[in-house]
Order: C-alpha cells, then structure tokens, then sequence
C-alpha cells in the first residue's frame, strides 16, 4: 500500500501542538458533542480507551459523564501524559490493545491521518469486548476547503502547476463504509458543520499549526513559499471569502461516527420474506398490478 501521510512528519505536527499556544476549539466541540452522545447511553462501561486525542480534553469530558470505570489514554509520545493519567505510547496505526480487553473505544480528530485507516478500525473493532462501543470524530471533506481553492489558485497563477498543500479528508458516506467493513453492528454517522472566522489567513495558518495540522502529505512540495505568495493567498482568500465585517470564513465539518462490536443481544434486520404485513397495506396503498 502506497503512503498518503509522512507518519514520522505527523507525529512531529503533533509534539509541536505541545510547544504553541494551544488552538483546541475543535477539540473541545468535539468533545461536547461525544460527551452528549455517550450521556444518552444508559449503561456503563468499564473499560475505556481514549485513542490519539491529543492532550486529553476529550477523555476529560466523557469522564464527566460519570459513565466510565477505569479509563486509558493512548498517544504517539509520554509528552503527552497528564499527571494522574494512565497512558500508552503508540503510533497512530498500531494499537497496544489486547482482543476484546475494552468496552469503550474513543477516536478524536486522528483518524483522518492514517495510511491504512481500514485496518485501524479493525484493530478497534477485535480490541472491543461483545457489545462494545466505537465512538469517533474525523474531520470530513468540505473541511478547509476555502483554504485549499485558495493555494491551489495562487500556486496555479505563479508555477502553472499544482501541488497538494492541504490534505484529503474522508467523505461521511466513505467512514460509514469503513465501520461496516471493520464488521461494527448498528454502525451511525452523521456529520457537522462549524464555520470559524478569523482577521485573515495567517492566524488560520497558525491555528492550523498549532492543531498538529500543517501539511503532512507525502507528495507535498519541498520548495519552500515566498512571503509574495501567502501576500497573494490572503488577498485572494479575502476576495472570495470574506464577510461584509471584513474578516474571513474557514469551514470544518466533523464526520461523528459509532459502532457497537456484534453481540446477540443487538437488534438484528428482519429476514427477507419474514413480515406479517405487507407494506402496501401498512400504508394503505393500492398495490400495482
């Protein structure tokens, strides 16, 4: 399988989080939303796993929710272990989870960064006991997309050519297809949409940084930019996509994914030809000839 991500270059993206001011307001939607969505839940688990979430702001809000026992963190490196934090080490495709050792696997804001995605989930779905649940934010495909017209324009204007500056993000139709595939039952997703408004493109590209985002792709350029082409990029980006206020706009969709591991227990579809009544006469409709 060829490489998408620079794996070596997206941990260095995430040590730097640790060393800038922090940008985490996606992280903390993030973790309001799933904190609410495990809060419905009426039942407990024991054993949970928060995996590559960074510094912990969401394994601190499902802890909240008092629905959790004993809960771990796993990150790329001890630098980000909390003190009181029972923590792992590991890269972001290689799980040091046992097969059905947890009841609760939790994925945020990373996934979207791993070469072989589809075998991640797999590690998640043997390492959840029967009924175990998957929780998981990704950030989706409209995801920068302004910022990604923009680069590819100016870049397209100065070389005649292009090279990938912002990376692919999943489409919510492609994560529900990973969860059934990795053999999830019940599998959910669904998808929001937060718009982020800032003066202009270099406080978006610091946050970026700041967020372990900047550009890890394999196949990105090396020619470093000049200062004439970000002066071009936030005269472009301000033209297209500023408010009468003069201040820009920057779209991040999360993909809010779930999982059950299969247990005889789960609701299960209906047999073809298993109904007692027919749907023509459920709804009271005339069947064709």
């Amino acid at each position: 399988m060829e490489a998408i991500f620079d794996q070596a270059l997206v941990e260095t993206n995430r040590l730097r989080t640790l060393r800038m001011p922090q940008a985490d307001f996606l992280l903390k939607v993030a973790a309001d939303e799933l904190a609410e969505r495990l809060g419905v839940i009426e039942r407990r688990f024991d054993e949970a796993v928060e995996i590559h979430g960074y510094h912990g702001i969401v394994a601190d809000a499902l802890q909240r929710t008092g629905k959790i026992g004993h809960f771990t963190r796993i990150e790329t490196a001890p630098a980000f272990a909390k003190a009181g934090d029972v923590f792992m080490a590991a890269p972001l495709e290689h799980l040091p989870l046992e097969a059905a050792s947890i009841n609760l696997a939790v994925s945020p804001l990373s996934l979207h960064l791993t070469n072989d995605t589809p075998g991640v989930f797999v590690q998640i779905r043997r390492a959840l006991k029967p009924d175990g649940l998957f929780l998981a934010a990704i950030p989706g495909a409209d995801t920068l997309q302004e910022l990604r017209d923009v680069l590819l324009q100016v870049e397209i204007e100065r070389t005649g050519g292009a090279s990938p500056r912002v990376i692919p993000f999943a489409d919510i139709r492609d994560v529900g297809a990973l969860l059934q595939r990795a053999g999830f039952a019940l599998p959910v997703t669904d998808k929001e949409t937060y718009t982020v408004r800032y003066d202009s493109i270099f406080p978006l590209m610091r946050d970026l940084r700041a967020m372990g985002m900047a550009n890890p792709l394999v196949a990105r350029s090396r020619k470093p930019l000049s200062q004439a082409f970000f002066m071009r990029a936030a005269e472009l980006y301000a033209e297209r996509y500023s408010d009468p206020d003069g201040r820009i706009r920057a779209t991040f969709t999360v993909i809010y994914a779930s999982g059950w591991a299969p247990h005889e227990s789960q609701q299960k579809p209906l047999k073809p030809g298993s109904a007692k009544a027919r749907l023509a006469d459920a709804l009271k409709a005339k069947p064709l000839d």
